[in-house]
């Protein structure tokens, strides 16, 4: 029987609320079974008389429940009104279908309504009307409102504190990211002596996890030991934890440690109304036995390492993982699971182990983890094979990688776009366009451009930007947003239009020019802003063309654009305007840049001793080719045979003239 709350002066958080704007929520799951809620305490006399009056006060409910469910609020509000000012007496449980339609959609701002009219009428609330009222503000964003009402109502003598809204509360914090009242609701928990259960440290992971906090992860893994053994989901929920956050070891472990709950047959699963799945056991603290703490489970020692050894690709055939499966004395094991969902939360952990080691290049370990999914009856899913695949290709190469695509059209399984994606990059990375071209068509879906920018990479490499043209079409199609790596190389493919070491004429800088402009306008378009390898890409494109006017005035742009935004310039920007300034045999304007470079403070390095050196061989200067060598070893770059290529060249007039 729900123990009545004394009435509490709700109005001005009611009216506060009511005269605040709606802020953005979405929908989200309810977060426990609330159970079986039954009607305050009444005298067993007045149980017939009152049935009338509940029934016709259940058909109020429902129809302002409807109202709100087709938006017309108010309808809902009069419909309210008339519910609260008819001449029947009200109790909290009158308003529970409102309040639960309101906690499900969420609907803040209609609870308060509702609130402030049980406050008008001196209806107190009950526990489930509490716990519904919160849900509807945490679920709608309010957690400054629902934090105060919590905290207001832990005040009220007598008042028992309730788990479960602590524990919405709690969510609600790891839903919006919100560490401030999250802190404030354990301080408040901690006041009140409310303790925990498996749902608390449930949430208080997900909020580790968001600030990426691994320790708080294991020190949430010590006092959950001492104070209940581990079930299926509570593990599966430290796996996810451990591989957010980059911990393999602990991860693994932990997944063998599920695997022995497997093995032993403890495992008691089931459902909520809303599919959720949670541990089939009475929530009751009970202490680990001690088997976690045990060397075999100790996950901060070094008794029990990951495993690191490899095998050859082709165990993860067909026929090798029968051998190992007829070998194997825990074959099939999961067939006793047949009717709960054992499996897909096996696989899931699994398969979040295995893009852990993608993320760590351990492919021993993934690979390893393959074949214990087979030998315990545990087909590997698709998103298995992604993570999978990421570990063989970045270890092992592209060839590797589709020896296992091979090992998942076997299984009848269709391989992800992002497993094709990483397939790709394997290919484009040793420049095998044909067959990374070919990956990248079978893509129906890609939310980011880097296999392409990987395969226009390759394009740029091989100098085929015909190729990249398909590419880049096929990007548009798919609606992919270029970021500043496709314009880096865009820049670099498209920019000039000559051959190699062909010298510009009017017609290709006209087309050149048409060809920056575009991916210039197209940067605006997307909100991109140079980088400094896109702009020092540019600037190539322009000396290659012989481009000197729009050169030096490309070189102003990124001087301006880069202090705008408090960033350093960098030497290798000027670098790539004095090469192309002395190519064209413009010496002069080459030293006035130069100087400037060093009045901004700008210091050369080696490549620009050298670039300017091979300046002076235009203006015939050997005395300031020796003056810059100077410089160079006081800066600390010793001369290489540039240098001295360059320097001979400037004392051939010298020579000469001594030889008269």
């Amino acid at each position: 029987m729900h123990r009545p709350l004394a009435r509490f002066p709700l109005r001005s958080i009611a009216d506060s609320l009511l005269k605040s704007k709606p802020r953005q929520h979405g929908r989200g799951n309810v977060a426990e079974n609330m159970g079986s809620s039954r009607a305050l305490t009444t005298s067993k006399g007045l149980e017939f008389l009152a049935y009338g009056t509940e029934s016709t006060t259940r058909s109020m409910q429902m129809q302002i429940v409807d109202a709100l469910h087709l938006g017309d609020r108010s309808k809902a509000s009069n419909l309210l009104l008339d519910l609260g000012h008819g001449n029947h007496s009200l109790r909290p449980d009158d308003f529970v279908h409102i309040l639960n339609y309101c906690a499900r959609s969420p609907d803040p701002l209609f609870v308060m309504e509702t609130l402030r009219l049980m406050e008008e009428r001196e209806i107190g609330l009950n526990e489930i009307c509490y716990l519904l009222i919160v849900r509807a503000l945490c679920k709608g964003g309010y957690l400054e409102e629902a934090f105060n009402l919590i905290n207001f109502l832990g005040e009220r003598q007598g008042i028992y504190p309730i788990l479960s809204v602590y524990n919405s509360f709690l969510r609600a914090c790891a839903k919006m990211r919100n560490i401030f009242h999250a802190n404030q609701c354990l301080d408040l928990m901690e006041h009140q002596m409310v303790g925990k259960n498996e749902v608390t440290y449930s949430e208080l992971l997900k909020l580790a996890v968001w600030q990426k906090n691994l320790s708080a992860v294991h020190e949430i893994w010590m006092e959950y030991v001492k104070h209940y053994s581990f079930s299926f989901i509570s593990l599966r929920k430290f796996i996810w934890s451990f591989t957010r956050l980059g911990d393999l070891e602990s991860a693994y472990q932990t997944l063998q440690h599920m695997v022995a709950l497997v093995i032993r047959g403890s495992i008691f699963i089931n459902r909520t109304a809303e599919g959720k799945l949670y541990p089939y056991r009475i929530d009751i603290p009970i202490p680990s036995n001690g088997e976690l703490c045990s060397k075999k489970f100790d996950l901060k020692g070094n008794e029990h390492s990951i495993p690191s050894a490899y095998h050859n690709i082709e165990q993860c055939t067909t026929s090798s993982l029968e051998n190992r499966e007829a070998e194997s004395g825990r074959l099939g094991v999961l067939n006793r699971y047949e009717n709960i969902p054992v499996k897909k939360v096996l696989r899931w952990s699994f398969s979040d182990v295995i893009h852990a080691c993608a993320q760590a290049q351990n492919c021993g370990l993934a690979e390893q983890l393959i074949i214990q999914m087979k030998n315990l009856g545990l087909q590997p899913s698709s998103h298995t094979y992604d993570g999978f695949v990421r570990a063989v290709v970045s270890e092992r190469g592209y060839n590797d990688g589709m020896e296992v695509l091979k090992v998942m059209q076997q299984s009848n399984l269709k391989p992800y776009d992002s497993t094709l994606a990483t397939l790709s990059m394997g290919c484009s990375k040793v420049l095998e366009l044909d067959l990374a071209e070919s990956l990248l068509d079978q893509i129906s879906e890609c939310s980011y451009p880097h296999p392409y920018n990987a395969f226009l990479a390759a394009c740029d490499r091989m100098d085929q930007p015909e190729r990249a043209v398909k590419i880049l079409a096929k990007m548009k199609h798919l609606k992919i947003l270029p970021d500043i790596r496709t314009y880096e190389l865009l820049f670099s493919l498209f920019g000039n239009v000559n051959a190699p070491y062909e010298e510009g004429n009017m017609l290709s800088q006209v087309d050149a020019a048409k060809r920056i402009n575009a991916i210039e306008m197209d940067m605006a378009k997307n909100g991109v802003q140079h980088s400094h390898l896109s702009m020092k890409n540019l600037l190539k494109a322009l000396g290659a063309e012989g481009m000197i006017r729009e050169l030096i005035h490309y070189l102003q742009v990124a001087e301006n654009l880069f202090c705008r935004n408090n960033t350093y310039i960098g030497t290798p920007i000027y670098n790539t305007v004095l090469h192309s300034l002395v190519e064209a045999k413009e010496s002069q304007m080459a030293v006035e840049i130069f100087k400037n470079m060093k009045s901004c403070g700008i210091p050369p390095d080696a490549a620009t001793y050298n670039i300017m050196i091979d300046c002076c061989s235009i203006s015939r200067c050997f005395k300031s080719a020796c003056a810059l060598v100077s410089m160079m070893v006081r800066d600390g770059f010793y001369p290489q045979t540039l240098t001295y290529t360059a320097l001979i060249k400037c004392s051939r007039p010298y020579i000469s003239y001594l030889s008269i």
